[in-house]
């Protein structure tokens, strides 16, 4: 079979999309445990894409249950290089209306001890996240909203609370106060673990209610989210849709394939062989890490421990 260089996170009736023809499902095992359901590989419109239900299907594991670290290794082993995210969000703002569309640039983490790195036990890595989202895949995206005629706005934070229950009234407009323009439960955690693997990633965060702070709409619950959700998926198909058709052939020119270059830190001489081994599909091909000797004799792109952080 060959491997999937799109990926697809969100709602399994992501892939029940017309023109999706479903080559196989696949279990994966990963270091970190069982992904949250096996990846449905298929070819949309003669083009390999691998989609996995971010909760599984039915909907049966919390925000706080899901294993993010799995979710993103598992992309990694089949290849994936770009991963679009289609999630349902609450607005903070007068101007992101529910069925409205937002692409993200900014996360704000209100999380709590979730894992969230796939370093550690002997290897450190630091990537950057100042800017989050990939800039190539967000254009992508936000292009193949107006093609499918969604009303899109570009840039933004995402506000990524714990869950699973809703936020608070306080909670709520204090966020405001804070100028975040989305909130939800899951998005931080895959920017950042596709980061380092080095994965572009970019948020088609789909409006499904107000929160609670809204005067003049009810507060959010479980049936408004889901009757909007319905309006929703069709829409989010049809942008999945095109964005996979304007991927096709074209070359990654952000750099994120290139995040762990300048982040690997530890001398890999001291790095353990469990973690090297565990950490293979990422690291693997960098000289020191499993690929060719460095020339300035071991540590990559001439990382010391001249300093620290």
């Amino acid at each position: 079979m060959s491997e999937a260089m799109i990926g697809v996170v969100g709602g399994s009736g992501l892939y029940g999309m017309d023109g999706l023809e479903v080559i196989e499902e696949r279990t994966l095992d990963t270091p970190f445990g069982p992904p949250s359901d096996p990846y449905v590989i298929g070819d949309l419109d003669g083009r390999r894409v691998a989609f996995l239900a971010r909760h599984g299907r039915g909907h049966r594991l919390a925000p706080s249950e899901l294993n993010f670290r799995a979710n993103i290794f598992g992309f990694k082993l089949l290849g994936v290089e770009r991963l679009l995210s289609v999630s349902a969000v609450g607005s903070m703002q007068e101007r992101y209306v529910p069925t409205h569309v937002v692409v993200p640039d900014q996360f704000f983490d209100r999380t709590r001890h979730r894992p969230d790195t796939f370093f550690g036990e002997g290897l450190v890595a630091h990537v950057s996240m100042a800017d989050p989202i990939c800039p190539q895949l967000m254009a992508v995206a936000m292009a193949a909203g107006e093609q499918a005629g969604a009303t899109m706005h570009q840039g933004g934070t995402y506000l990524c609370m714990e869950g699973p229950q809703f936020s608070t009234r306080a909670e709520s407009r204090i966020y405001r106060q804070w100028g975040v323009d989305v909130i939800g439960m899951t998005n931080l955690q895959e920017a950042k673990l596709a980061r380092e693997a080095e994965i572009c990633y970019a948020t088609l965060a789909m409006v499904t209610d107000f929160d609670c702070w809204h005067d003049e709409h009810d507060d959010v619950t479980v049936e408004t989210v889901i009757a909007t959700l319905h309006q929703n998926a069709a829409m989010g198909q049809a942008i999945v849709r095109e964005a996979v058709s304007a991927l096709a052939g074209v070359e990654r020119t952000c750099g994120c394939g290139d995040t762990l270059a300048t982040a690997l830190i530890t001398a890999p001489e001291a790095v353990p062989a469990a973690t090297r081994e565990r950490l293979a599909p990422l690291i693997g091909r960098y000289p020191g890490f499993g690929g060719p000797p460095a020339e300035n004799g071991g540590t990559p792109d001439g990382n010391t421990e001249a300093g620290d952080s």
